[in-house]
């Protein structure tokens, strides 16, 4: 009996062709993610234009949007939306009831003031809101809003457990041990609510105390058994072993981490704050590399390999340097026109878009057109 002859005539794609059509794209090093959510951060801390702070946000959320992966710790984004929403308001709730001790001439409200004591002068509990206050409030509380968006970026486009398995030797110990704390909450209540589902559909309950108690067993010992196993293939793969080094190295390492991390704190200091402008840059490059030459000494205790290590490219490097130029550029930009980046309030004038700085923010949104889009799961 002959066959179909257009159906023979289909021929099934080559394998090799099938695969090259479905293999994912190379993700990026989650460092590059991170390095340019924390330039983009530093950008936020060298104004108070509402306006620039506000296209800040909006480029972290269209990178995200495009770049951000599909799995659950990806969705960390609009938490931290939420809690910048908070800050923001809790900050001008405190402008609000406290007070500020600003001079202001539009008065929106008088609120009832409440009488205190001689000891606590300087402090006032009610009493007129001016316009002048709100403003101020706002574009501080702004300001610390946007920093929060741009490390929600971070967290939702940087996977935490790629981060720390890229991380150098001689964090290897810490590494570990973050990572486990990172999973057990989730590995918690995963059992948490596998327990429930299961006893609702034998039709037991799964709430109140009697329904807590009985689930509550269960999960600690699973917890348990999960802890038993986690140990078990830790001594297992070594871990806690250390290699000899002379005392020569370990002194020379531990001077170049602590001196390391505070030109690190210095020199960030030097960036958050407008007077150490002039030396912030240089002492932090001078910390960091301090630090970097100490964990690469440090890595001689535990000598290790990585299974399929992140590879750090040009693409890494393109990412790194796009957040890199907004945060030199508004920098910049506070040094020479230190008016346009901080509008003022006294007296209360609108914000206008400086569109040099401007301009410069947009270079944050390299990343969305140049790095691999994220896999989509097709069902089988």
């Amino acid at each position: 009996m002959r066959g179909n002859p257009a159906r023979a005539s289909e021929t099934p794609p080559a394998p090799a062709a099938a695969a090259r059509r479905t293999r994912p794209s190379a993700p990026l090093h989650p460092g590059a993610w991170w390095l340019w959510a924390l330039s983009l951060g530093i950008a936020a801390t060298r104004t108070t234009n509402p306006l620039l702070l506000t296209l800040l946000i909006a480029t972290s959320a269209y990178v995200v949007a495009a770049r951000r992966p599909h799995t659950p710790w990806a969705r960390s984004y609009s938490a931290f939306l939420k809690l910048a929403l908070a800050v923001l308001l809790i900050r001008l709730a405190f402008a609000v009831t406290l007070g500020s001790p600003l001079p202001g001439t539009h008065v929106l409200v008088t609120l009832p003031e409440v009488p205190l004591p001689d000891w606590a002068q300087g402090i006032r509990l009610g009493g007129r809101v001016t316009a002048e206050t709100l403003a101020f409030a706002f574009y501080d509380g702004l300001k610390l809003a946007t920093l929060l968006i741009c490390v929600g970026a971070a967290n939702a486009l940087a996977s935490p457990t790629r981060l720390l398995k890229s991380l150098p030797g001689a964090l290897y110990e810490m590494g570990v041990a973050v990572v486990v704390a990172l999973t057990f909450a989730p590995n918690l209540v995963a059992d948490v609510q596998r327990l429930r589902a299961a006893r609702r559909l034998r039709g037991r309950p799964d709430s109140g105390l009697r329904g807590l108690l009985q689930v509550g067993l269960p999960v600690l010992e699973g917890a348990l058994e999960r802890s038993v196993a986690l140990a078990a293939a830790m001594d297992a793969r070594g871990y806690g072993r250390t290699a000899d080094v002379p005392p020569e190295v370990r002194r020379t390492t531990n001077a170049l981490i602590l001196g390391g991390l505070l030109g690190v704190c210095a020199g960030t200091y030097g960036l958050l704050t407008a007077e150490g402008g002039t030396y912030g840059i240089p002492v932090l490059l001078a910390g960091v590399a301090a630090a970097l030459a100490g964990l690469r000494l440090g890595g001689r205790r535990t000598p290790r390999t990585r299974y399929r290590p992140d590879p750090w490219g040009a693409l890494a490097w393109t990412v790194t340097g796009s957040g890199a130029a907004v945060a030199a550029a508004l920098v910049w930009a506070s040094v020479q026109d230190p008016a346009a980046l901080h509008p003022g309030v006294i007296p209360l004038v609108a914000p206008a878009l400086p569109l040099y700085p401007a301009a410069a923010i947009l270079i944050g949104l390299l990343p969305a057109f140049i790095t691999p889009a994220p896999a989509i799961e097709e069902p089988s």
